[in-house]
């Protein structure tokens, strides 16, 4: 059956059902997209995220000094983050919902010290 329809045999099966209960309907192309998402990367997995961006690439057996959204990706799989390895649109969408940036840590770095932002600020011309 699927064979002449050149599909698999399972989805001529879904075909034949979505027609028997929906009719002509059935025919009608219908969206690709999912009926309901969930994020794989919730508050809590987040978190963790954000904490193991705070160590270095290195402490996990990576040859990188610094972090990529792939090797964020890899890490997260290996530790059990993720049940299985996610895309890097995954990764940076959990960033974004963290507030995390790409930004280097120089420019958002402060310091208790009273003259740090008077020390900081360029130097008059």
């Amino acid at each position: 059956m699927g064979q002449q329809l050149s599909c698999a045999a399972q989805s001529a099966r879904h075909a034949i059902q979505a027609f028997h209960i929906r009719g002509l309907a059935a025919l009608s192309a219908q969206s690709r997209r999912p009926k309901r998402t969930r994020a794989v990367l919730d508050a809590c997995k987040g978190e963790q995220l954000r904490a193991l961006l705070h160590e270095r690439p290195r402490a996990f057996g990576k040859p990188r000094r610094t972090w990529t959204l792939r090797l964020a990706a890899d890490v997260c799989w290996e530790r059990g983050l993720t049940p299985y390895l996610v895309s890097l649109e995954t990764i940076r969408q959990a960033l974004k919902r963290l507030g995390v940036t790409g930004r280097r840590a120089k420019h958002w770095i402060t310091s208790p010290d009273p003259y740090y932002a008077l020390n900081k600020s360029p130097a008059p011309t």
